[in-house]
């Protein structure tokens, strides 16, 4: 029996054959060609074909694991169509009359080498990006798909997974994922917590081929896998296994049950939505509203400005599904790592600190307009909220309602109904807003603490890389005692305050939370009814 321990992404038990996942290798052979013009011209071609298969996955992706996680496609898609990298392939070809493949090689060589010998970080953590983006076209090169298939369900194992291999897997037939590298945040760890199934990364361990086809159990519960377990070590993981599943039926028992303590503090649990699709899921874990719509998925993945009917019906949809249970609509939170062609953006040094999110709402008022028409048409339906995103100054906020009140005017005139108390919010996803939460609590009606984005800005650390995923802690001081300074902000201001991001669904602390005076939370809708459960077993009064 082989034992390997790593980090663990969900508290649950599996057992089934290991299935061994090596990434493709290409023997790349340099060949000269006669004319190099046909030669980039057959790249072009096989990039365009790239350039397709990012789109159609990046579509996939929003459905299966979110707006933000599929982000990455777009990435890859961007790096395949206007970047130096695909300029320098096509000048190799064309200078030094070699093969496309060559090329490609040559060219992901030469700048994994710039990237690794600087010191900033965001071009090094770019170098995987590369990589995948090489591999990507020398498969469409050579007509070959991601070499994953198995005809019963499986343990997959891979050294680590990358976002496009594991788009085109079928997930049907896994069990459970097993890396030796990737972080609680990487591709792999986010699609397994969306199947719902477990996962151990960063195992740190070579697995030899030896074990391919065998029996493996991952233990959720201690972050262990077993290969080849022993009949004594297989029967206590049979019986672990067999709890984790009455454990499950459990949670489906909370169906309908308030979100209640012990001593009886009721706290709501909604869900994030970050795209129609996820309404389903949402009725399915039984939440008790959207906390967060994210808008933004509405904008992305086209060349044209959504019209206002086309963000009425979506809206309108939503609040119909939800029967009257609150839905919170963020408003478009474009820019940073969140491109979207229709809006043009100009390249940034640092977009994470540039155009994005409130800031190109306020700069762009008519844009902003058509999605506060469509939100406000949608209100006269169900009950709907506003929330404005990346807020840093009270003058945002005087602003934003400013041009709601001029929306609110024009459909007055028109006699177009709308819900004329819908309350408006905004997200604390900032220091500054933190720091600032008991004058912006008086201009709003309720807060939703960001945690993601707080955690990376409080910290200055890129929780996507895993570069510095050592050094990015959510759970750090500074980071608890901004959000215990925007909760008591809030109510001394007689508003509620609310949390998304990862840190809601983080059962670890979700008491520390309950015990700041947290009055929701909202989290995606797989983790709603373990959240609940939590909530339930907690006693404040002790």
């Amino acid at each position: 029996m082989l034992k390997i321990s790593g980090k663990s992404i969900s508290g649950m038990v599996t057992i089934g054959p290991l299935k061994i996942f090596r990434h493709q290798e290409f023997d790349i052979v340099q060949t000269t060609v006669d004319r190099p013009e046909t030669e980039v011209a057959r790249f072009d071609s096989a990039r365009n074909t790239a350039c397709a298969k990012m789109e159609q996955f990046y579509q996939e992706a929003v459905s299966h694991v979110g707006l933000d996680n599929a982000f990455i496609f777009k990435v890859y898609q961007h790096m395949l169509t206007s970047s130096s990298f695909i300029d320098s392939i096509r000048s190799i070809i064309r200078n030094q009359s070699v093969n496309a493949e060559y090329a490609i090689g040559q060219a992901e060589q030469n700048f994994i080498q710039i990237y690794s010998a600087g010191s900033d970080t965001y071009m090094q953590a770019h170098v995987s990006d590369m990589r995948e983006v090489s591999r990507i076209l020398l498969r469409v090169l050579r007509q070959k798909k991601v070499l994953f298939s198995t005809d019963e369900p499986c343990i997959l194992y891979a050294d680590d997974l990358t976002p496009s291999e594991t788009i085109q897997m079928d997930t049907s037939k896994i069990l459970g994922f097993v890396t030796k590298e990737g972080t609680p945040t990487s591709h792999t760890a986010i699609l397994a917590r969306a199947l719902g199934v477990p996962a151990i990364v960063a195992t740190g361990e070579d697995v030899d081929y030896a074990y391919d086809g065998k029996t493996a159990v991952i233990d959720g519960f201690s972050g262990t896998v077993y290969l080849e377990p022993t009949p004594g070590v297989l029967s206590v993981m049979k019986e672990k296994q067999d709890q984790s599943i009455r454990l499950k039926q459990l949670l489906q028992e909370l169906k309908g049950v308030p979100s209640e303590t012990k001593d009886g503090r009721r706290i709501e649990v909604a869900a994030n939505v970050s795209s129609a699709a996820d309404l389903a899921a949402v009725l399915k874990n039984d939440a008790e509203g959207i906390g967060l719509f994210r808008s933004e998925f509405i904008y992305m993945g086209r060349d044209t400005l959504p019209s206002e009917e086309e963000q009425f019906n979506i809206y309108k949809l939503a609040v119909e599904t939800m029967t009257g249970k609150r839905v919170i609509i963020r408003t478009l939170d474009i820019g940073g790592d969140k491109d979207a062609s229709a809006f043009h953006l100009p390249k940034e040094e640092n977009p994470a600190l540039g155009m994005r999110a409130i800031r190109i709402s306020l700069k762009r008022p008519e844009i902003f307009k058509t999605q506060l028409r469509a939100i406000l048409r949608a209100s006269a339906f169900g009950k709907i909220a506003i929330m404005f995103p990346l807020i840093t100054s009270v003058w945002e906020v005087w602003k934003a309602k400013e041009i709601l009140d001029e929306v609110k005017l024009d459909l007055d005139k028109k006699g177009i109904a709308y819900d004329h108390q819908i309350q408006i919010g905004i997200m604390i996803e900032t220091p500054a807003a933190a720091l600032i939460s008991d004058k912006l609590a008086k201009e709003v009606d309720f807060f939703s603490i960001g945690t993601n984005d707080l955690s990376q800005y409080t910290l200055v650390v890129d929780r996507s890389s895993r570069v510095l995923s050592d050094f990015f802690n959510p759970h750090h001081p500074a980071v608890l005692k901004l959000i215990q300074m925007t909760i008591d902000n809030g109510h001394k201001a007689g508003i509620w305050v609310g949390m998304c991001g990862e840190l809601s669904s983080d059962l670890s602390i979700t008491e520390t939370f309950l015990r700041m005076g947290i009055d929701e939370f909202s989290v995606a809708p797989y983790s709603v009814l373990p959240l609940r459960q939590q909530i339930r077993s907690i006693d404040l009064s002790k």
